[in-house]
């Protein structure tokens, strides 16, 4: 046996099983601080005709004043951690109502724009997979404060 050869494949394979989770976790990260940047600074000006129902929807969102700088705000802070790869299970966590929302909203109202929210939704759904050792804690049933 020569000094050149390896006996165990497992180190090799290794890397080219976190390639994918990383090209998921880039292409999310990517995908929501382009949407946060793109909904804080009004890049894109909205529609002129909108689907019945769309309109009133907006407009009850708009008139709190709030909930479009808190989307927009979160989408571009999970985009970025996602990014950076830092707290990346909390990133998935946060960002889920999100798209839960973004499929409801063109499940009932603008059923034609359901692709990327689908897209999303499907990588956040495999990342949660990927780092489902993360979420045991926060899945016990019955714990105690203080307790680990």
């Amino acid at each position: 046996m020569t000094g050149s050869t390896n006996p165990n494949p497992e180190p090799t394979t290794k890397p080219r099983r976190a390639i994918l989770p990383m090209i998921a976790r880039i292409l999310m990260g990517l995908g929501f601080t382009a949407f946060g940047i793109i909904g804080l600074f009004n890049l894109i000006p909205p529609p002129k005709t909108l689907p019945p129902g769309v309109g009133e929807f907006m407009a009850g969102l708009k008139g709190t004043h709030y909930f479009f700088p808190l989307l927009f705000g979160t989408q571009l802070l999970v985009g970025l951690l996602l990014l950076l790869n830092l707290f990346v299970p909390l990133a998935l966590v946060l960002i889920m109502p999100v798209l839960v929302n973004i499929i409801l909203y063109h499940l009932f109202l603008e059923p034609a724009g359901i692709v990327p929210g689908v897209i999303l939704t499907v990588i956040n759904l495999y990342l949660a997979w990927v780092y489902r050792k993360a979420y045991r804690p926060l899945l016990t049933m019955r714990t105690r404060p203080y307790e680990v």
